[in-house]
């Protein structure tokens, strides 16, 4: 699958290569602390940390069409990544977005932006009909983001995602594209989305606070 350059204003997606592995690396070891509790892990042990593999994979699994592996930049400078993965077509057509920002780039606007730009090319070029954003309960800066852009929230997920040495809850939120005649981004800076489409419900939080019991063997 092609991986477009998309900017907006500052801030530049694209294609991710073999050869910013180095620059990428120093980024993921500069913010260990900051991104460690939100790092997907391998439940069966550790994982390697060879960024030049991963960007490799991420290149393969765009090609056979399941993703789109893209480079954050601001101003010209690495900011962090976002993928959009999973993608499926036919009666399905959707994907899902994971992304991860320098904590120096924090307060910038810049993984909004970055999200819309990649939710509008997926549903107006791709032609997919559905986004999904699934967030840690306790991800106040990602919870924000979907909040902004409107992405509604749709359900508990129950230890879903094994991140940071454990599976963890994790809240979903998605978009379809009937519901954005002009785009995610557009819609955003129009000032035109819907209050309360990104809130996660009192109830639901609440749930996410409670503990489920686990049965061992």
């Amino acid at each position: 699958m092609f991986v477009p350059t998309l900017t907006e204003g500052r801030v530049t997606l694209r294609p991710i290569r073999v050869r910013d592995a180095k620059t990428l690396e120093r980024e993921l070891i500069e913010n260990r602390s900051w991104l460690r509790t939100w790092e997907a892990t391998n439940p069966q042990g550790p994982m390697s940390f060879d960024t030049r593999a991963s960007i490799r994979s991420l290149q393969t699994n765009a090609r056979a069409g399941f993703g789109l592996p893209f480079l954050i930049e601001y101003d010209g400078e690495v900011a962090g990544q976002l993928n959009v993965s999973s993608i499926t077509y036919g009666s399905v057509a959707s994907a899902s977005i994971g992304y991860w920002v320098s904590e120096r780039f924090a307060g910038k606007n810049i993984t909004p932006i970055s999200t819309a730009l990649a939710s509008d090319y997926c549903f107006f070029s791709v032609g997919l009909h559905r986004i999904e954003i699934c967030i840690r309960p306790e991800n106040g800066p990602s919870l924000r983001v979907v909040e902004k852009l409107g992405f509604r929230y749709e359900g508990l997920r129950r230890r879903y995602i094994h991140i940071n040495g454990d599976w963890r809850d994790h809240f979903c939120f998605a978009l379809v594209r009937e519901e954005l005649p002009v785009g995610v981004l557009r819609r955003w800076q129009e000032g035109e989305v819907p209050v309360g489409d990104g809130v996660v419900p009192e109830s639901e939080r609440i749930a996410a606070q409670r503990a489920i019991p686990i049965t061992r063997a």
